[in-house]
């Protein structure tokens, strides 16, 4: 029937997504689509859709600063943490694989040899998925001014016909695939959003007691951009602010990765009842699905990965099994 062919074109699609490395304009889509659904609350289409082209703006501008911001950053906070690394080390007897940043240099180069020439490409890289995210950012203006797949409605000489009929069975499709969207995401905003407010307060109180941690707009860029990662997002944050916590001392280092470790007990509770609450998935599962995502499309996939499982939960609770 009908509702087959929709689930059907629906996979075909998704499949498409992975297979032609279409994550990113996706997840731009349905990001962008979110936005000016709220944004559409206040306002109407037309107003929302320039308050929604200045924020995009302003996002991009924030982000190129946030870019600058960490390439200054990070090779000082390298040279920095070298010699640092060294001396504790040797205070243990363990002798590191490198004694400077062109020994280390040379470290990386020959064990991740791979990941390395992979980011000669980072240039190209980036410019596609840039023009990727513009196509995706007017799709979902496009989408947001007349989201109907079947302009023609009511007009149709049979008034139950073939088209109208698959086009609403899809229509509901996407609707569900974007509630699920909704879900997952919204869940993982807000938990990146306490994530970043509470290492705001933490960066904060160092600065007061005359301990500042450097790079702090970085680190607060990183820790809300990571947290949108399930499980993974709070690792990678907690290594970058442990990471630049050691470009200062070992101590401070240290007592970053305490207060990292006390913060995301307490999130555990936190996160469980926002996941819990509203997606209802275990970890295993969410963690198996981020593997898979991330092996497709990298770290879109990961995104993705949430979201597609917990629309598969959504679309087969509506199907009567009995039937």
């Amino acid at each position: 029937n009908l509702q087959k062919a929709s689930f059907i074109l629906i996979f075909l699609i998704v499949v498409g997504i992975f297979v032609f490395k279409l994550a990113t304009p996706f997840i731009t889509i349905l990001f962008g689509y979110l936005t000016l659904h709220y944004i559409g609350r206040f306002l109407p289409k037309g107003l929302a859709i320039l308050a929604f082209s200045i924020l995009v703006l302003t996002v991009f501008y924030l982000f190129g600063h946030f870019i600058t911001e960490a390439v200054r950053a990070l090779p000082m906070a390298a040279n920095k943490a070298i010699p640092l690394t060294i001396d504790y080390a040797n205070q243990y007897g363990v002798t590191p694989p490198f004694t400077d940043s062109e020994t280390l240099k040379a470290f990386l180069l020959k064990n991740i040899n791979s990941q390395m020439h992979s980011a000669f490409k980072f240039a190209t890289i980036f410019s596609k998925e840039f023009i990727y995210i513009i196509i995706g950012l007017v799709v979902t203006c496009g989408i947001f001014s007349c989201g109907s797949i079947d302009l023609g409605s009511g007009s149709y000489a049979i008034k139950d016909n073939l088209y109208s009929m698959f086009a609403s069975q899809l229509a509901t499709r996407f609707q569900r695939l974007f509630d699920s969207f909704h879900t997952v995401m919204g869940a993982q905003l807000i938990i990146s959003a306490v994530n970043t407010i509470f290492t705001s307060l933490f960066l904060l109180t160092l600065s007061i007691f005359d301990t500042p941690l450097p790079y702090s707009f970085v680190i607060v860029v990183v820790t809300f951009l990571c947290g949108l990662l399930p499980i993974v997002g709070n690792l990678i944050s907690n290594s970058v602010i442990f990471c630049i916590g050691l470009t200062q001392s070992v101590n401070l280092a240290l007592i970053s990765l305490s207060y990292l470790i006390v913060l995301h007990k307490f999130e555990y509770f936190l996160n469980s009842k926002i996941i819990g609450g509203r997606i209802k998935n275990p970890m295993w599962l969410t963690l198996l699905c981020l593997l898979i995502g991330e092996r497709l499309a990298g770290i879109p996939g990961m995104i993705l990965a949430p979201v597609l499982l917990n629309y598969l939960k959504l679309e087969a609770s509506q199907i009567d099994a009995a039937r």
